[in-house]
């Protein structure tokens, strides 16, 4: 009989646990045991192996199925000892990534071109109901002269030195690490005959233009990405994206909350006490906004879907009209002399307003 222990119990879950329960439990032990935190101890070292084992068989779905089925006693082709040799990086790949800030590339990104950032700058109306717009973007293209492999005769052979796996692997006390070979640079093959026009690079400086719908409703520093227009991946690798990134140049009048567009609009105090009918200027033109009279500084009218469209059409914002009563800074003599009259025909020693407030006070305090 074996005496192994458990491997649902080494791990401390259920024997119905699914796939990302084991994962959760298999880092959190490999965080607790692993060698490079506990140097020179032998106890964690075999904890560690212990773990790394028993999450070998049972994140596989058919050793798992073999080993609830036999244990270990019978369970055919399971490894003994340390479970890992060429495949750690298949099975550590995600793990040790997220653990110790590493995680390596997958063979087929290693050339990938590099993503660009493109800065485009729009008016307010612009970014409020979409616009077409084209863009020049300098970047790397694929060489024609050899359809972006690098080589003359557009072939290449094996790598020798990783045999095309496009590693190399090393050992390292008791587990095997994998590294890009450093003949092939991860491609897993080799050029004999460079392409004299790209230096089997692959690619050449250019430019592409493209034509980019920005949809209504974008705001200042969204993100628009288009896939695989980024830079052209070496010798053949896939291309980067291209992230255009929204700037929304300042209006003169108004401004944004969310859906909402906000006007600050000044009317005069003749307009303000009497009430009037006034033009008000939106995204699309002059509409009529009733002031009635008696109308408070300050005080907020709502324009119905004037303001921002939604980006996915469905809803429209408002815009908001918040008066302003201007206070004249300079009067005529006759001007001067009517307000006096005014005043004086209303008892006004002081604002209304502010005879109320120390009416409360008095009543408050005696």
């Amino acid at each position: 009989m074996s005496d192994k222990r458990d491997y649902y119990e080494i791990l401390g879950v259920a024997r119905d646990a699914t796939g990302a329960d084991l994962k959760s439990a298999f880092r959190k032990l490999a965080l607790q045991h692993h060698p490079d935190k506990n140097p020179g101890n032998r106890e964690a070292e075999e904890s560690f192996k212990e773990c790394s084992e028993a999450y070998a068989v049972l994140s596989d779905p058919e050793k798992r199925a073999t080993y609830d089925r036999f244990g270990h006693s019978r369970a055919p082709n399971f490894p003994e000892g340390f479970p890992f040799g060429g495949d750690i990086n298949d099975i550590f790949g995600d793990l040790f990534g997220e653990m110790f800030g590493g995680g390596g590339r997958r063979r087929g990104n290693l050339n990938r071109g590099a993503d660009l950032r493109y800065n485009l700058e729009l008016s307010f109306e612009e970014a409020a109901f979409g616009t077409e717009t084209r863009l020049r973007i300098p970047r790397a293209i694929p060489c024609e002269a050899c359809a972006g492999t690098g080589s003359k005769g557009r072939s290449s052979s094996t790598c020798p030195t990783c045999r095309g796996a496009g590693q190399q692997r090393y050992q390292q006390g008791f587990f095997t690490v994998a590294r890009t070979c450093t003949r092939c640079g991860g491609a897993g093959s080799v050029i004999s005959d460079p392409c004299p026009t790209c230096e089997s690079d692959g690619r050449l400086a250019g430019e592409k233009e493209l034509v980019l719908r920005v949809p209504g409703g974008v705001d200042d520093g969204a993100r628009v990405r288009i896939q695989g227009e980024g830079e052209a991946g070496e010798r053949g690798g896939h291309a980067g994206d291209l992230y255009v990134v929204i700037h929304v140049r300042p209006h003169p009048i108004f401004t944004r909350d969310d859906q909402n567009v906000l006007l600050d609009l000044p009317i005069s105090f003749a307009q303000a006490a009497l009430g009037a009918e006034i033009d008000v200027p939106t995204l699309e033109g002059k509409v009529k906004l009733k002031v009635p009279a008696g109308t408070q500084t300050a005080r907020v009218f709502r324009l119905r879907e004037k303001g921002i469209p939604s980006s996915n059409g469905y809803r429209r914002g408002d815009q908001l009209v918040t008066v302003r009563v201007e206070t004249p800074a300079r009067l005529t003599r006759e001007q001067r002399e009517l307000l006096e009259r005014f005043a004086a025909v209303s008892g006004e020693e002081q604002h209304p307003q502010a005879r109320g407030f120390f009416d409360k006070v008095r009543e408050l305090f005696g």
